[in-house]
């Protein structure tokens, strides 16, 4: 079994969900918050891929096999936000940016973390080659069926 690869770095604090979503007539849609976030995990991403630190082999190795997500929020306040508001937004960000499927995410960690004066998620993404379901099942692929 190969290692397990991984990469560590700092995202913007995503808005919170009150924020993530805004009505237009009958409709429900992205906010200029959730836009901006995902436009500045984008450009983050793409500057960890120019200077080396996600490399082609290292999506490669999160597209062959699973993905691990270690969140730490660093919230300004104990208070004010719940942990899990901002998981889906960050890691749909996170993964579309890398042109990964989130249905490859099998291990996720959130920590909560008070950082009044420096707000940011602090990430850490492993490409796990491997993962067994539980003592019973192992994946094996998809099937012809």
């Amino acid at each position: 079994m190969a290692d397990i690869q991984s990469v560590r770095f700092a995202l913007p604090l995503p808005p919170s969900i009150n924020s993530q979503y805004t009505q237009v007539g009958k409709k429900r849609v992205l906010s200029k918050e959730h836009a901006k976030f995902k436009k500045q995990v984008r450009q983050k991403i793409h500057r960890l891929r120019v200077d080396g630190t996600i490399t082609d082999e290292f999506i490669l190795a999160l597209n062959r096999g699973w993905v691990g997500l270690f969140l730490d929020f660093y919230f300004e306040s104990p208070r004010r936000r719940d942990l899990d508001g901002g998981l889906k937004i960050t890691q749909d960000a996170l993964l579309d940016s890398l042109g990964i499927n989130d249905n490859r995410v099998v291990d996720i960690h959130l920590v909560k973390r008070i950082a009044p004066g420096n707000p940011r998620v602090e990430v850490e993404l492993e490409a796990i080659p491997t993962w067994q379901f539980d003592d019973e099942y192992v994946y094996l692929g998809e099937s012809n069926d």
